[in-house]
């Protein structure tokens, strides 16, 4: 799908749609501060949650004493209902952009992805993540990233999703990362279903 095309899909969604009742929305991002306990990922990191839109990720965050929170997103309306709340307190920046035209420009400490890549269906769009990610991450930073599980979705607001188990996700971050923790953890939807996803946390080398 076109750039373009990708941008009208996600603003039209949170243009359209209450976000607490969109399937992703979680009230506490309980999984991803699961794998950042795991990974030793403290207040003091510099955090980039990629296509974060309007997670509540950002709040928790500064909640818990982060002060460089940076959430990036293709749809300016998914970071309007997420700056909204939380675009007043110090430590929270914010970029509209496609990830994967991303120029990072500075480096970050913990790169978070919260189904972002089991949309990249093409081996070309997930060779540019890579650079993106090489590029915006630290040596020694971590990656925090969740998946549909191979007993999650096969597609998601129409789009088709990949699935991964742990060692599928390892083997595409490739050789550079050093996997400090998996799991398999279960999301449920505001209307109730179940849908699988695979974590992994893992350190740059």
């Amino acid at each position: 799908m076109a750039v373009e095309d990708l941008e009208g899909l996600w603003e039209s969604v949170f243009r359209t749609k209450d976000p607490t009742l969109l399937s992703w929305y979680e009230p506490q991002p309980s999984a991803t501060l699961t794998l950042f306990a795991d990974a030793g990922i403290g207040p003091g990191a510099a955090v980039v949650d990629v296509g974060g839109g309007a997670s509540t990720l950002v709040d928790v965050l500064l909640d818990r004493g982060f002060r460089d929170v940076t959430v990036l997103d293709i749809s300016p309306a998914a970071l309007d209902v997420a700056r909204a709340r939380t675009g007043h307190l110090t430590g929270s920046h914010w970029i509209v952009t496609n990830l994967l035209q991303w120029d990072p420009g500075r480096q970050y400490d913990v790169w978070h992805d919260r189904a972002v890549f089991h949309f990249l269906i093409e081996q070309r769009d997930r060779d540019r993540y890579r650079q993106v990610l090489s590029a915006a991450l630290r040596p020694g930073g971590h990656v925090v990233i969740g998946t549909f599980s191979p007993r999650g979705p096969t597609s998601c607001s129409g789009l088709p999703a990949a699935r991964y188990d742990a060692d599928q996700l390892s083997a595409e971050l490739g050789e550079e990362f050093q996997v400090l923790a998996s799991r398999v953890i279960p999301h449920t939807t505001p209307d109730g279903r179940q849908q699988e996803f695979t974590w992994v946390a893992a350190r740059r080398l």
